[in-house]
This record gives C-alpha cells, structure tokens and sequence, in this order.
C-alpha cells in the first residue's frame, strides 16, 4: 500500500522530494489508511526508484549542505500506478481488531484489567475521533479528488463512533 501512496503523491506533486510526501502522509493522516514509519516509507521510496517507477530530477541546492532528491513518476511507474489502484481499490476486508482476538479470552481474564483495556481502547478511538475532526474541520474547503479523502475519513470517523459506542456498552455491561 505505501508504494501507491508514494505514487499516487508524486502523480500530485511531481518534483516532490522524500520528505514533502512523508509530511504529506501525516498531514493527511494516512496513518489511518496504511501502518507506516519513516523508515519503512524510504525503504519503499528506494524500492520504487530501484524499480524505475520513479526518477531522480533536478538537484534543488539545499541551504543545509544536505542533497535534495527530487522526483517524478515515470511511464513505468505510472502504469504501476494503475496496477496498485485495482489491485487495492478492489479489495474488500473484513475488521480486524487485535482488540478482538484479545477479547476472546476475556473471562479467563482479570475483570479489573480488563475494563482497563476497554478503557484504552475508549480513549484511543475518543482521540482518533478528534483527529478525523480536526482534519475535516481543515479540509471542508479544498476543492478536488481530496473530496475522496475527505468521505473516506468521514467514514472512517462514522465507524469509530460506533465503535465507541459499542466499547462504552461493553464496559457497562461487565462493571
């Protein structure tokens, strides 16, 4: 999935260098599409370059000394592109919660411990939700394919709220 972010971002901003999409990334809060690090996006940057999917242009002198690589996708990449865009745009998961397969076990489970961990998980969707509302509070005026995006997080947000729900249902039911 990061290659095509990475692609799907220099198709946005050709010329762009590694670090202008990894800030992308997190403004954009992709985070919540694709689990990734720093490292793990320039491992994949490298990988498409290797690849050919991507080119080096223009050095752009940089006031830290430090060499700027600015890149463009090629014809190549760009028909990666389209191939990452079907093979992920057609793909359809079921949820997957690590929070479920813990919760299996729940009665062979410390009671208090365990509204603990359903306390955890309140508080992190009660800040994703922020977040998602932070984003779209920021976004309601950009014009676009960023429209995508945006109804992605709303549905994101929309699922995280149910989710709160039902956590907050859950640790009622066991206090």
């Amino acid at each position: 999935m990061i290659p095509l972010l990475i692609l799907g971002l220099l198709i946005q901003n050709p010329g762009a260098h590694g670090y202008e999409l990894l800030a992308l990334m997190e403004k954009r809060h992709y985070k919540y599409i694709v689990n990734f690090t720093k490292g793990s996006f320039y491992y994949n940057l490298q990988q498409l370059e290797e690849k050919c999917f991507i080119e080096q242009i223009q050095q752009k002198p940089s006031t830290s000394g430090r060499e700027i690589r600015n890149f463009k996708v090629t014809e190549s990449g760009r028909a990666e592109f389209e191939k990452l865009m079907i093979k992920y745009g057609t793909k359809s998961e079921y949820v997957n919660l690590q929070f479920y397969g813990a919760l299996l076990f729940a009665d062979e489970f410390d009671k208090n411990k365990l509204l603990d961990l359903i306390q955890s998980q309140i508080d992190q969707t009660k800040t994703r939700i922020e977040l998602l509302d932070e984003y779209l509070s920021i976004t309601q005026e950009i014009p676009g394919t960023i429209n995508y995006f945006r109804r992605m997080n709303e549905n994101s947000r929309s699922h995280h709220l149910v989710n709160l729900e039902w956590f907050e249902k859950l640790k009622a039911e066991i206090e």
